[in-house]
């Protein structure tokens, strides 16, 4: 038999969804609120539902990738969809909490369904590659048995455990590296900006330094985990004196300094905290205090 998806919300991310799904040759049920969404998929093979809930009995399989968890919700609790979800899984690739991702777990298996939560670390453009990141958590039993069919949204999976809130505690973790990356990079473009530098330029060089940089940090979190903050790499009283001398270049050439200001008074922090001697890692200790 040819094996039955469903795909709840067509935005980019569940329309690329979708179409992987297709062209792995499953027969996929769609539904949006907006269902206009679901043309260009109709045309490609796909039927389109008339409800959250005829779409839900189409499937063996439901993915779930609308807005966030609370608009999942508001679907799913729709009446007569628990029922159906009855001996299917329910896969949520949403954004949410990880609170959230439990109490969801624990709804689907109180209605006798098998769930799995995910987060996609990528763009629709870069779903369905060998090394699409994708990370899930949830019943190590039911991410075994559906592993094939997460393998079309992507190779790139990481499974990290029984507890359902973990995929979505790492979304949350890497993200804060990549928006405090960002932060950093835009205010990285307006020094270069203001010494006749163009972005692109900019950009390339720090394309070429980032590799060496990302293990600096594997090294820095190996120093956090073993506990052991004896200087090797790096003193953690350098960046004290390195995010002052980027906050004042940038007042003194008339760039935004809230940054480095910011990053500077927090390492200048943890110096006063008696930890200009130890390793950068060290700064956890700020964190971790209350």
């Amino acid at each position: 038999m040819m094996k039955r998806a469903t795909v709840l919300g067509l935005g980019q991310m569940g329309s690329t969804l979708a179409r992987l799904l297709l062209q792995a040759g499953y027969r996929v049920a769609v539904w949006n609120r907006n269902a206009a969404k679901a043309e260009p998929l109709v045309a490609l093979g796909a039927m389109a539902a008339a409800s959250a809930l005829e779409a839900v009995a189409a499937g063996d399989i439901v993915v779930v990738c609308v807005l966030d968890y609370a608009a999942a919700r508001e679907i799913l609790r729709q009446d007569g969809i628990a029922a159906a979800l009855e001996g299917k899984l329910l896969l949520q690739l949403g954004t949410g909490g990880v609170q959230e991702a439990r109490d969801d777990e624990a709804w689907a298996r109180e209605h006798g369904a098998a769930y799995l939560d995910g987060a996609i670390q990528a763009g629709p453009d870069y779903m369905g590659k060998p090394d699409t990141p994708i990370l899930l958590s949830g019943s190590q039993a039911t991410y075994r048995a559906h592993e094939g069919l997460l393998r079309v949204f992507g190779d790139g999976l990481t499974y990290l455990g029984e507890d359902a809130g973990a995929a979505n505690a790492m979304d949350m973790a890497t993200l804060s590296y990549i928006y405090g990356t960002a932060l950093g990079f835009m205010h990285g473009v307006r020094i270069a900006e203001t010494e006749g530098f163009g972005a692109a330029q900019y950009g390339a060089l720090v394309a070429e330094i980032a590799p060496s940089f990302a293990g600096f940090l594997k090294y820095e979190a190996e120093v956090i985990e073993s506990g052991d903050f004896a200087i090797t790499q790096s003193p953690l009283r350098i960046s004290v004196e390195a995010t002052e001398r980027i906050a004042r270049a940038a007042r003194e050439r008339g760039v935004n300094d809230e940054i480095p200001a910011f990053a500077a008074g927090l390492f200048r922090r943890a110096a006063d905290a008696g930890y200009g001697d130890e390793e950068i890692a060290a700064f956890i200790k700020i964190l971790r205090a209350p």
